[in-house]
């Protein structure tokens, strides 16, 4: 007789294996920054992520991926190749806390876009939770007082990106399977990476592999893992755990990279939680 696992419980494991996976994706981006080109990097993530697709996908079946919205898969997988481009290349420059801090606004893009895209209502906790979020953007950035470098600004702009890429998700969640929205993610994304990094392409060495691979198959864990998290628990619960990225990836930084901790990347990441927390209370009252 197996032993009963209450459901927050399994939550927390799954968001275990999101918090290990995204970690893992950001140290491999690390060790493979300036070996190997970004959009070449983005392409042998598409190339790993389909073959690993397609494997689960012979013994689920094919049959899933019949959609009737793919143009609407083709505009989000172009926000979302920008996204990760913009990711993958500011990791290689400045501080991985930093990075993950920054990412962290992709959020208050929604809020503010959402309106224009899914017609949703700006209320005023939305508003709260937009201003609280800009606030903790100008202590991580400092405009003005530190100079916003162009790494800085192509991971801010990767979080406007992945806001669109994730309203573009909601659009399609209603009437195609997780499955086949990672399935198109990976073949539109391949051809579009490939073709960008044609220009400057340099064959990867043997000792590189295990770090794409690592890049490949933690992007794929790290969905999977949320996804299952959030069919176990309310994103209140969800939210909260997957914050803790940015402590531990700053310990990550600090002990093998030597980043020095950066407390208003910490105090400025707590404005944008508690916006992104109040949102989603006020969102649960609603439900």
């Amino acid at each position: 007789m197996s032993a009963y696992i209450h459901p927050m419980v399994k939550a927390a494991i799954w968001m275990a294996g999101t918090l290990m996976s995204f970690m893992a994706m950001a140290i491999a981006g690390r060790e493979l920054a300036g070996r190997i080109g970004t959009f070449e990097l983005l392409f042998f993530r598409s190339l790993i992520g389909l073959a690993i697709i397609s494997l689960v996908l012979a013994r689920s079946g094919w049959r899933q991926l019949a959609t009737r919205r793919i143009g609407l898969h083709v505009m989000r997988n172009a926000a979302n190749l920008g996204g990760q481009f913009g990711w993958f290349y500011g990791i290689g420059f400045i501080p991985l806390a930093k990075v993950f801090a920054i990412e962290f606004t992709s959020p208050v893009w929604t809020l503010l876009l959402a309106p224009m895209f899914l017609g949703e209502r700006l209320t005023m906790v939305r508003v709260a939770a937009v201003g609280l979020g800009i606030a903790g953007m100008l202590v991580i950035l400092r405009p003005g007082l530190v100079p916003v470098s162009p790494p800085v600004i192509a991971v801010l702009l990767s979080a406007v990106a992945y806001s669109c890429s994730y309203m573009l998700t909601k659009k399609l969640i209603g009437t195609d399977t997780p499955l086949c929205i990672l399935f198109y993610m990976t073949a539109v994304q391949l051809p579009l990476a490939l073709l960008a990094a044609l220009g400057n392409w340099t064959t990867p060495a043997m000792s590189l592999w295990p770090w794409l691979l690592v890049v490949g198959s933690s992007a794929l864990t790290a969905h999977y893992c949320l996804s299952r998290a959030l069919r176990l628990a309310d994103a209140m619960v969800v939210v909260p755990l997957d914050f803790l990225r940015l402590p531990l990836i700053a310990l990550v930084g600090y002990l093998f990279y030597s980043e020095p901790l950066d407390w208003f990347v910490i105090i400025g990441a707590m404005l944008m939680f508690s916006g992104n927390l109040a949102n989603l209370h006020a969102e649960r009252k609603k439900a």
